[in-house]
């Protein structure tokens, strides 16, 4: 295989253009603490009412799903050619990375501030590099990883103390079920990785998205859930959402088959970033308090020191 030296130009390309492209799926999914909260409002979902949110969750996702594989059609590219082993990979992906992942998720949100959830859901890098290390040969752990990922989760631990640090705010169908639908999210994408060396990324993430998706909606109606409310506003939110899915999901599928896991997942360190300021944007949430402000800074360290070791060689694109 022909290398390159981090002298050569096409690196810096290359590695901008992964920052870029990751910062920007960070940045959507930031955005949707706040609009998934003002979704709840518009469509009249209460806190409480589980398997609306089901449904809501399920919308998003299978459109969204539907969208990518409308664009994958239309480039050409088989949507169904996959052996009965390929089949059932997917549909697994789409259960774990969309469904599973999803059902903690939008309950996690609906019982904490969107604040909070932006910045626990940065427990997400930490279990992405530490299950790399388990996994792949050449995705170890460093010293640097180690330390940047230790910060970052101190920030998000400092998030949960309350001003005078004497109680900790933390529940288990709030920020508990927001740390675990980042688990399961890390869990997914290192599986995704592995199949997209052999489905087209775009035609993956179509798939794992329309199949979580479903699956979703139709817990949700199952379980008595609904979603009505139709409005101007509230329709544009949806699509807003929807668009938002098939483009993150998509570029991150394909930076995750292009690059080590721990090279791309260090990003996520920056969703509580976005997160945090757009939810005190739309929600009108508090984030000027001093813990929310020292919990920014360690998980920005945490991306600093994550992202400090450079390899010398690395395999050319």
């Amino acid at each position: 295989m022909n290398v390159v030296t981090s002298t050569t130009p096409n690196i810096f390309t290359r590695r901008q253009t992964v920052f870029v492209l990751a910062t920007l799926c960070c940045l959507l999914w930031g955005s949707a603490y706040p609009a998934i909260k003002n979704g709840y409002e518009l469509f009249h979902i209460a806190a409480g009412d589980t398997p609306s949110k089901l449904v809501f969750a399920g919308y998003r996702f299978f459109f969204a799903g539907l969208v990518l594989l409308a664009i994958a059609a239309v480039g050409g590219k088989p949507l169904v050619s996959f052996d009965r082993r390929t089949w059932g990979q997917i549909t697994v992906l789409g259960f774990v990375q969309t469904t599973l992942q999803y059902v903690f998720f939008y309950i996690g949100l609906a019982h904490a501030t969107g604040v909070k959830s932006s910045i626990m859901n940065a427990t997400g890098t930490f279990f992405s590099v530490l299950l790399a290390h388990f996994i792949y040969k050449n995705d170890r752990l460093s010293f640097n990883k180690v330390l940047g990922c230790l910060v970052g989760f101190a920030g998000v631990m400092v998030v949960n103390f309350s001003a005078g640090l004497l109680t900790f705010d933390f529940t288990l169908l709030g920020e508990g079920f927001v740390v675990i639908a980042a688990f399961v999210l890390s869990a997914g994408s290192i599986y995704g990785k592995k199949i997209s060396q052999k489905v087209d990324s775009v035609v993956l993430t179509g798939w794992q998205l329309a199949i979580g998706g479903l699956v979703l909606t139709v817990a949700g109606f199952a379980t008595g859930g609904a979603v009505t409310d139709f409005t101007l506003k509230s329709t544009a939110l949806l699509l807003y959402l929807i668009a938002l899915s098939s483009a993150a999901f998509a570029l991150w599928t394909i930076l995750l088959k292009h690059n080590r896991v721990s090279t791309v997942t260090v990003f996520n360190f920056m969703i509580p970033v976005f997160g945090t300021l757009l939810s005190a944007l739309f929600l009108g949430e508090s984030f000027l308090e001093w813990k929310n402000a020292a919990a920014l800074v360690l998980v920005c360290l945490g991306i600093w020191l994550v992202t400090k070791e450079e390899k010398t060689v690395i395999p050319a694109p």
